[in-house]
């Protein structure tokens, strides 16, 4: 087993929404990882509430209530990042904004399906981005 510090990752809100609705996918892995503490999942206020608002729109009732109690558990497994500067607007995406914010106060990897979004942060910041398959890649490989 590796000795090295933990990954430091926000993950974004579509990755969330996937990993809690897809058996199977690179997401559903990711939220595997966080909660089995082998990733430091960085949140902020915002963004917790960012991936409540989502998951209530876009799920039905029922399973909103199905799946409430494991957003909380994943915030709980969560390391609360305060945002003490704000890069906005980076992304043509004010929710994505959010994201970027967190990571770099947090000094986190972003892992979203939505690489076009945070390109210019990428470029202008830096800011470290992966798809959920390259996550978990990167985790086998540190972990080997």
């Amino acid at each position: 087993m590796s000795t090295a510090p933990l990954l430091r990752v926000v993950i974004d809100t579509n990755v969330v929404f996937e990993g809690l609705t897809k058996q199977g996918s690179s997401a559903g892995l990711v939220i595997d990882a966080w909660l089995a503490g082998l990733i430091q999942v960085h949140i902020s206020n915002a963004l917790a509430y960012e991936y409540e608002d989502v998951l209530s729109r876009k799920l039905s009732e029922t399973r909103w209530q199905e799946l409430k109690p494991v957003l909380g558990t994943l915030l709980s497994f969560s390391q609360f990042t305060t945002i003490y500067y704000s890069w906005r607007p980076t992304s043509p995406d004010a929710g994505d904004d959010l994201v970027i914010d967190c990571a770099m106060n947090a000094n986190a990897i972003v892992a979203t399906y939505n690489l076009r979004d945070f390109r210019n942060a990428r470029k202008s910041l830096g800011l470290q981005v992966m798809t959920p398959v390259e996550l978990v890649t990167k985790l086998a490989l540190e972990e080997s």
